[in-house]
């Protein structure tokens, strides 16, 4: 022992040392202890130092910490040392670090009240719970609830759980989920909901029986016992419920800060109500017994809601509606009653005013007088033995005996309450076993503590001795279980403290004695006390300042107790004569029912309470008595003595089960923990008894396997034996040399307080020691690597180093060679240039002497040149000067004679003057005719649909004026031309030539200036053209431009509409898939019903046992409920079971019945319901996409305008190729009768069709080339018609600019170019007509050349025999038909596919023309083998030894025609009308899955049952068609029902039912179905009947078998999930085993029986290899595969996060192999792409998040981003419940929590943490059409279904 403490208390030791705030503090120890030393140097957590002085008398040592890795355990007996602060401490870090509220303290569950809500008590978490053991969860009310109820049906014991603590710790929440848990997993036994009624109770009990105190907003203020009854198997069927000690004084009086009972201010909230006027209510601050505390109204309630709330439940309880508002008035009246204002009349008398509205509101709600409650207030009555006197009460007595009154009604109308939620609670089903839930009143103690605490304490002694007797009792049971040496544990024992309080002459007895005396007072009471315990007990005292007060010494702490009150609250008196007044009330019944005897009262509902097989415990004091004055004699002190005596031996007859709730502070802070308080609660609930028990005996505890695999680090090899449990035991003897520490079990050791930290100190120094060797060895590696490196680093410098000094070698070497061939060659270039300067100058001295001789000799050459041309032009002068004086004379002589000849024509000169003036004023008319023809112009350009033709008329007339005016213009010319002829001619007017002259040259300014007009009139012409040619250049751009921006913005366009259209669609597949999931989820919803009714009908008919004899007739009810799925002719089983279900059915309850039914007609409606919100929803998207198309549509068309010009033109110019066409069509047809001499001869006539098809084809082809564009145009336009609203279209630009005739000019030339285009169009098809032409006359000759060979080749055929004509006939028809085919096919693709029609047709032909032949050839044979047959029997006996050759060959034959006549079958299979049972038992219901699956074809069962049906149908006989469908789904159904946990037949009937819906739809002949099939089989449709309605029920029947499959599956791989994918050990030598604590889990070692990863492969193996043999749809399988992926993935991932232990790294790594091994099985399977990887998502993200770093902000980013699949909640969830499994890793802070938190706050999710492992994937059956002929199916003798005829 010494040594071991040595070694523990070393320097680095953590050890606990008291502290007055935070009651231990953590210290280290700064140095090693020694056996001497007299104090401890410590250090504390913030770095001070001290000295811990030990005490030299016991030399006690402080207490040492756990290890690290042990903190935060699920279970407090896990820890390696066991006390105080190891409890406190571990309580603390599991509450604040990582939000655990529940923790295990052996059999006792401590639950940390929160004051926050959590989400840790949906139906999810329930589920998950459900079935588990209770160490294989963390801890959890519902463990400890689970963990009852499957004691109470393993072991056939009934149970309770005990919910003890004080005020505010949670007692009455944790009572009401441990009922909730019940209601949830066992369901109730009977239709009558009685799960619901008992949780309906808890509103109801917490309205009448909570109340606000200042530890707690919803105290309950009295102790209930509920009593859960299960029948015989295990479904709730009532319940019962006890009430011990109700406060009644809070009727009256509340402190500071407190409530009344919530039942008051739910009432006062609701007075405004209706219903509520006739009670006169207000405000709760208007009453005194509602105002007191002053605090009305509490944060976060609503109590008018509440009030709704406890309204529900009344009801739902069966208490009507006239009962509540009398249980109301009873409420208001109290109300009223306690603001009755009493007032003195004298010092010993006292009044109440005559009219006070309370009180006249009191008696009108209890239908009492005025005058006898106000004299009976204020008065008593005093009897003796001979006389009876009225006393008068003073007035404190008076409101004391009001208030008493008051407490006295409520009380009454409580226990009524309580009574008849009882009643409606109760059941006629025999009770089996119980579960009582206790929830009662902690140990309490105040600074004044009353009778109240004094009763509550009490109760707490009894229970915790019952506590302390049941820890003993089951650690006793251990030792003994496991055979280990014990000796007796000394615990407290408090019966001595119990004596005290009820033993004779005790604290009661003496209180009931001094009750019964008359002057008996507190002060006597206290006397009576002092004098017989004060020296006779030492846990009774006094008080040195006080006489009227004790104390008592309790188990968990002293308390003093006041005497004053004792004997008042113990009394508990009320006036009988105020009893009596109220029992005298006439108009209220329910009062007076609240004082009469409980015998003779009735239920609410007006019904007799049954009895059942359970006798109920009553709590009530016997009220058999004759008086009623006796009524209220007996004390409440016996009444709660007696009924706790009761209490103890009910609980004494269970098995108990402890809740301890723990209130962490005394301010309701959300996760605040306080110390102090928590000790105190702690050490008074006796958790902390529980851990000293377990540490005087053997507290830790392992098995020998876990306790090898842990401390395996700790032996040496030659050490591991064989045997573990050997191995074990040498290795302690090594390790612990005190054999006291430690004994060895049967299964396990058990080692004593601090041992297992002992061990684990051993290992982690060992560890550590291996860790410093192997970071020895690699740091070694790790320097003789860098040793290495930096060698070969520096050998390769200098190897580059002398590398570099020779090139530099090299370098200079060749820079000395360079540098001399360089000199040499610089050298010779100076020289040579010297050279060439020298001869340079020499050449250029000759050049310059020479230029100059040259220049000298062409300058004298050029003198004499120049002389001999001046000599020239002074000759050529002289002579023109002597011609020019010639000239003049001469010209001089002319003018005279003309003059004399102008005067003569002057005159004619005047008239022609005249004439020139008329034709000015005609040209200025023409002028303004042209002007107006402009004005016209610009108006005929607003006119778009004509402008083509106005285009033509204004260009004509414009030509044609044109025309004329040039015209005129000449003549002009002419007229001047011939004036100035004549002014030639007139020679006699001389004298008035000059006057002419003048007039002419102002005739000649006028005509220049009209030129002028006329010039720059054509040169603005010029430019405006040249301007509108820019300016249609820029149109042009624009345009090109325009169209550009409208693809692309169309292209976006569609990209947006496509998107919108995707997610639409999106939507609509998830909102289909959400109605679908609702849909299967009502199937199966009315399937279980279903089933219900029928175990209904079984239970009754078993508990009636009565079949009598005879026709029964059918309930006309029941037959037409079922008249879809029954059948009249059944066979002798189903006759049988259903007159046994007539008769349960008359036995039934009618009530029952008629809610079965109308439950089953709700949810055929809804189902119906649904249907229609499906088909409308599909018609609704089917209406939103046409709408889309038709604003599509209508977009497109707002730009068709824009190409109706051009449309227009293009249809002239259309006529006109029209009318050419026709032209050469006849010029065509007129050459072609030419040529061929028989005009319309077929040859021709087949050409000209062919031309008038190209010429259709080619016009149908421009027309869609137009109005594609057009539509292309328009849908850009329409798709940016808002963004284009203030630019003006293209289209009204031209029409805008288009303003004057040139323009128009301009766009008649563009059509002019139009038309020239199609002219040119047009050539180029008249060369293609042509060029068919001649093809046609080609392939004509090609015919007749076909046709001579033809017919040489029948003329062949005719002299062949005819067995070889048939054949060679058919060789060359295939050859033929072949070659077209490939010529077609190469020359026309479309004429191919016209001529392979053909060819088949033929070939068709062929086959028929072959197959009649083939049956006349066999006819012929049948009829050669009758008349062989006759020679033979006549007697011709040389035929035996003489065979034909004939009859050899026919013989092999014979056999081969066989299946030739199967041809003649039609799929179908007749049977009659009796042998359908039969056909249904022997196909169905006998019908064994293995052999079928194995033997024969899949879904045999299914072919046969439609070609069944195809018969029906062909025969049109209605009644069997509907019968036979009818007894295949009923029988169906009734296999399954029987079989259903057998996953081979539900999955064969899934594949069956599933094959029969896919053949009803082939062959239903819809289009839809039948594009997949062959001729033939479009030849097997129905004919006669649309089975479409059946398809739905087919349908929804293979709904339920997937559903069923799915849970067949999941019940199967359900006990594998958890032990292969989470506690298993894949990876051997991972993960480390931690010490464990009473509540022992399932060890990850692998023992024999223990489910494996490989266990769950091999069964996913087995499930797809069954459902491939059975021939399951490959969607299907894909389906199912996805749905117990998710549910391993859910199941995992659930049991991860509920389970501490598993939250660690190794485990992360483990997961995520075992995933990996999953996605293998899916590669392997080819089951990739269904969708079940992604269901694994969330699990392999929760391993990700076990492994990957949990320090810095930068790691939460990662972890954020990384797990989108799991919600805020389940990352919380997993780091919270991170831990370390060795020393050397570390938790995840608290602060990195919040982090998370706060990165994850914006995310919208569910607030979920658990996944729904309940979720089915809805199911659909994509459309498989087989491929099988039905023809050809052989029906096996094996199925004796003999009786079935082919057709």
């Amino acid at each position: 022992m010494n040594r071991e403490l040595e070694y523990m208390f070393v320097q680095s030791a953590r050890v606990w040392i008291p502290d007055a705030e935070e009651v231990w503090k953590s210290a280290e120890l700064t140095k090693d202890y020694k056996n001497d030393d007299a104090s401890l140097q410590l250090m504390l957590e913030d770095g001070t130092t001290i000295d811990h002085k030990l005490d030299p008398k016991t030399k006690n040592l402080p207490y040492l910490r756990n290890p690290d890795i042990l903190v935060g355990e699920n279970d407090l007996t896990a820890l390696s040392y066991l006390h105080e602060p190891a409890v406190l401490h571990n309580l603390k870090v599991r509450f604040i670090d990582s939000k655990l509220i529940y923790t295990y303290c052996g059999i006792v569950l401590v639950a940390i009240n929160p004051y926050e809500t959590l989400p840790i008590y949906g139906t999810d978490i329930i589920n998950a719970y459900s079935g588990q053991n209770m160490g294989d969860m963390d801890p959890h009310i519902f463990a400890v609830a689970e963990e009852a109820y499957k004691q109470m049906a393993r072991d056939e014991r009934n149970q309770s759980i005990i919910v003890s603590g004080e005020s505010g710790a949670g007692k009455t929440v944790s009572a009401k989920y441990a009922m909730r848990y019940f209601a949830t997993v066992s369901g109730s036994a009977s239709e009558a909901n009685v799960e619901e009624k008992v949780l309906a109770s808890n509103p109801i009990m917490e309205a009448i029986g909570n109340a606000k105190t200042t530890r707690n907003d919803n105290s309950s203020r009295f102790g209930k016992y509920i009593e859960i009854g299960f029948d015989n198997r295990y479904r709730i069927i009532g319940a019962n419920m006890r009430t011990y000690l109700l406060e009644k004084s809070r009727v009256v009086f509340q402190a500071d800060e407190e409530r009344n009972y919530h039942i008051f201010y739910q009432l006062c909230a609701s007075a405004n109500q209706p219903e509520f006027k006739n009670l006169r209510l207000s405000t709760a601050n208007d009453f005194l017994y509602t105002r007191q505390g002053r605090s009305p109204v509490i944060e976060g309630v609503d109590d008018a809601k509440e009030l709704r709330t406890t309204r529900h439940a009344f009801t739902l309880l069966g208490i009507n509606e006239s009962y509540q508002i009398g249980l109301f008035q009873v409420l208001a009246a109290i109300l009223h009653l306690g603001n009755v204002e009493i007032k003195d009349r004298d010092s010993d008398s006292s009044l109440i005013a005559p009219n006070n509205r309370h009180l006249t509101a009191f008696c009108e709600l209890v239908g009492v007088t005025y005058q006898d409650m106000s004299q009976w207030l204020c008065h008593r009555k005093l009897k003796t033995a001979t006389e009876t006197y009225i006393k008068p009460l003073p007035r404190l007595q008076a409101t004391n005996a009001r208030d008493a009154l008051s407490k006295h009604i409520y009380a009454k109308l409580f226990n009524w309450i309580v009574e008849h939620v009882n009643k409606a609670l109760v059941t006629n089903i025999k009770q089996h076993s119980f579960i009582g839930v206790l929830d009662i009143y902690g140990f309490e103690t105040f600074e004044i503590n009353s009778f109240e605490q004094f009763c509550i304490n009490y109760a707490n002694e009894k229970l915790q001795q019952q506590f302390n007797m049941h820890v003993f009792k089951l650690e006793q049971e251990e030792y003994m279980k496991e055979q280990i040496p014990w000796t007796l544990i000394d615990f407290y024992d408090n019966q001595p403290c119990i004596n005290l309080i009820e033993a004779k002459m005790g604290i009661l007895d003496l209180l009931d004695e001094e009750c019964k005396m008359p002057k008996g007072s507190d002060d006597s009471w206290a006397q009576k006390l002092y004098n017989t315990h004060l020296k006779t007990c030492s846990l009774f005292e006094k008080p040195r300042m006080s006489n009227r007060a004790f104390i008592i010494q309790h188990f968990a702490d002293k308390v003093e107790y006041q005497c004053e009150g004792f004997l008042e609250k113990n009394k508990d008196t009320v006036n009988e004569e105020q009893i009596h007044v109220l029992k005298a009330s006439k108009k209220f019944n329910l009062l007076v029912e609240l004082f009469q005897d409980e015998e003779k009262a009735t239920t609410p509902t007006g019904q007799v309470p049954g009895t059942g097989g359970r006798t109920r415990l009553s709590i009530k004091p016997d009220k058999g008595r004759d008086t009623s004055s006796k009524e209220h004699k007996k004390t409440v002190g016996c009444q709660f003595r007696n009924s706790l005596q009761m209490l103890m031996e009910t609980l004494n007859a269970t098995t108990p089960h402890y809740v301890r709730c723990i209130k962490p502070n005394d301010f309701k802070l959300a996760f605040s923990f306080d110390p102090k308080r928590a000790v105190q609660q702690l050490r008074a609930c006796g958790v902390l008894e529980t851990i000293r028990i377990s540490a005087a005996g053997f507290p830790s505890r392992w098995t020998y396997q876990e306790f090898f695999s842990r401390y395996r680090v700790l032996m040496k090899q030659k050490d591991v034996l064989p045997d573990k449990k050997l191995t074990c035991k040498n290795v302690l003897e090594k390790l612990v040399q005190d054999q006291d520490k430690y004994q060895f079990g049967k299964t396990k050791i058990f080692f004593r307080a601090g041992q297992v930290a002992y061990l684990e100190k051993l290992r982690a120094d060992k560890l550590r020691a291996a860790c410093i060797r192997i970071q020895k060895t690699i740091r070694c590696w790790l320097a003789r690597k860098k040793y290495l490196r930096q060698r070969s680093a520096a050998i390769t410098i200098q190897r580059f180093t002398r590398g570099y000094q020779a090139r530099c070698l090299a370098k200079f070497m060749r820079r000395t060679q360079a540098a001399t061939i360089i000199q040499k060659y610089q050298r010779m270039c100076v020289e040579r240039k010297r050279f060439r300067q020298k001869q340079a100058a020499a050449l250029a001295m000759q050049t310059i002497l020479r230029a100059y001789m040259a220049r000298q000799k062409y300058q004298a050459l050029l003198r004499e040149h120049k002389a001999v041309i001046i000599q020239k032009h002074v000759r050529g002068w002289l002579a023109r000067c002597w011609y020019k004086r010639c000239l003049e004379a001469i010209v001089y002589l002319q003018c005279c004679i003309r003059r004399m000849r102008a005067k003569r024509e002057l005159k004619k000169l005047k008239i022609e003057a005249r004439s020139v003036e008329h034709f000015k004023k005609l040209n200025k008319g023409m002028e303004n005719k042209i002007m107006q023809l402009q004005r016209k112009i610009d108006e005929q350009n607003k006119d778009n649909r004509v402008i083509s033709e106005r285009l033509v008329s204004l260009e004509s007339s414009y030509a044609s004026e044109s025309e004329r005016m040039r015209g005129e213009l000449g003549r002009l010319r002419g007229v001047e031309e011939d004036a100035k002829n004549k002014a030639n001619q007139v020679s006699s007017l001389l004298e008035e030539l000059e006057k002419l002259r003048k007039e002419l040259s102002v005739t000649q300014q006028e005509k220049k200036t009209i030129e002028d007009w006329a010039q720059k009139y054509r040169d603005e012409m010029e430019k405006m053209v040249s301007e509108l040619k820019d300016q249609n250049g820029l149109l042009k751009k624009e345009k090109d431009d325009l169209n550009r921006m409208i693809q692309e913005q169309s292209q976006q366009m569609t990209e947006k509409m496509t998107r919108a259209i995707a997610q639409e669609t999106q939507q609509l597949e998830t909102d289909l898939n959400e109605e679908r999931s609702r849909y299967q989820n009502l199937l199966t919803e009315h399937l279980r019903l279903e089933e219900k009714y029928d175990d209904l009908k079984e239970e009754l008919a078993q508990s009636k046992n009565v079949s009598k004899p005879g026709h029964r007739r059918t309930d006309s009810t029941h037959s037409s409920n079922e008249s879809e799925y029954t059948y009249n002719s059944e066979y002798a089983e189903l006759e049988d079971g259903s007159r046994v279900g007539e008769d349960v059915t008359r036995g039934m309850d009618t009530s029952l019945t008629l809610k079965l039914q109308k439950r089953v007609t709700e949810l055929e409606q809804e189902k119906q319901s649904l249907r229609n919100e499906l088909e409308n929803r599909e018609e609704q998207f089917q209406r939103a996409r046409a709408r889309d198309d038709a604003q599509f549509r209508k977009a497109r068309g707002a730009e068709l305008e824009y190409e109706s010009l051009k449309r227009q033109e293009l249809e002239s110019e259309n006529k006109k190729l029209r009318h050419n066409l026709a032209e050469m069509r006849q010029s065509l047809l007129g050459g072609a009768a030419a040529r061929a001499g028989a005009p319309g001869s077929p040859a021709y006539k087949v050409l000209l069709d062919q031309l008038n098809a190209s010429c259709e084809e080619l016009q149908v082809r421009k027309e869609e080339v137009l109005i594609l564009r057009s539509q292309l145009v328009s849908q850009k336009e329409a798709l940016h018609h808002k963004e284009t609203m203030t630019e003006p279209s293209v289209f009204a630009q031209d029409v805008n600019k288009l303003k004057d005739a040139d323009e128009l000019k301009q766009a008649y030339v563009g059509l002019k170019d139009t038309n020239r285009l199609l002219e040119q169009q047009l050539q180029t098809q008249r060369r293609t007509y042509d060029s068919e032409v001649e093809s046609l006359r080609g392939e004509l000759q090609n015919v007749k050349e076909e046709n001579n060979r033809q017919q040489q080749l029948l003329a062949q055929n005719l002299q062949l025999p005819p067995e070889a004509r048939i054949e060679a006939s058919l060789q060359h028809e295939i050859t033929r038909l072949t070659n077209e085919n490939l010529e077609l096919l190469a020359d026309d693709p479309t004429a191919s596919r016209e001529a392979r029609v053909i060819i088949l047709r033929r070939m068709v032909d062929l086959m028929e023309q072959l197959e009649k032949q083939d049956r006349t050839i066999r006819k012929l044979k049948k009829q050669l083998k009758v008349y062989s047959k006759r020679i033979g029997e006549m007697g011709a006996g040389h035929t035996e030894g003489q065979t034909s050759p004939g009859q050899m060959v026919e013989e092999p034959i014979h056999p081969v025609n066989i299946p030739r006549r199967e041809k003649d079958f039609q799929g179908m299979l007749e049977y009659k009308k009796e042998d359908e049972m039969k056909l249904v038992k022997n196909l169905i219901l006998e019908l064994k899955p293995r052999g079928v699956a194995v033997n024969l074809i899949p879904g045999l069962p299914a072919y046969i049952l439609f070609m069944c049906l195809r018969h029906s149908d062909y025969v049109n006989d209605d009644q069997k068609v509907r019968t036979l469908l009818t007894s295949t789904i009923n029988s169906i159904k009734k296999i399954l029902k029987k079989r259903g946990d057998d996953f081979e037949t539900v999955s064969f009937w899934l594949a069956n039912t599933c094959r029969f819906l896919h053949c009803l739809k082939q062959y239903s002949g819809d289009e839809v179905f039948m594009k997949h099939n062959t001729s033939r089989q479009n030849e097997h449709c129905l004919s006669n009947f649309d089975l479409a309605e059946y398809r739905q029920v087919i349908s929804d029947l293979a709904i339920q078998i997937y559903q069923q499959l799915v849970k067949c599956m999941e019940n199967i791989l359900q006990p594998m999930i958890v032990s292969g994918m989470l506690e298993h050990e894949t990876i051997q030598g991972v993960s480390g085993v931690k010490p464990t604590g009473l509540r022992k889990r399932t060890s990850s070692i692998a023992d024999e029986g223990t489910y494996t990863l490989d266990s769950i492969l091999r069964q996913l193996s087995a499930f797809h290899s069954t459902m491939c043999q059975h021939g399951t749809d490959p969607e299907l399988i894909k389906q199912v595969v996805k749905q117990l992926f998710y549910i391993i993935g859910a199941v995992t991932l659930n049991n991860l996060l509920l389970r501490k232990d598993m939250c660690s790294w190794s485990k992360g790594m483990q997961i995520r192999y075992n995933v990996s091994q999953l996605e293998e099985w899916l590669r392997d399977k080819g089951l990739m792409n269904c969708g079940a990887k992604e269901t694994l998502e969330p699990l392999i993200q929760a391993a990700q998040l076990l492994q990957v770093k949990k320090k810095t902000d930068e790691d939460a980013e990662a972890i954020c981003s990384m797990c989108h699949a799991l919600t805020t909640a389940q990352i919380v969830k997993v780091l919270n419940l991170y831990t370390p499994v060795n020393e050397f890793e570390e938790r995840v802070s608290v602060s990195f929590i919040r982090t998370i938190q706060t990165r994850l706050r914006d995310r919208c999710e569910s607030p979920q943490l658990l996944m729904d492992t309940k979720m089915i994937y809805p199911v659909t059956f994509p459309f498989n059409p087989s491929s099988l002929a039905l023809e050809t199916i052989q029906i096996p003798t094996s199925l004796n279904l003999s009786f079935l005829t082919r057709v």
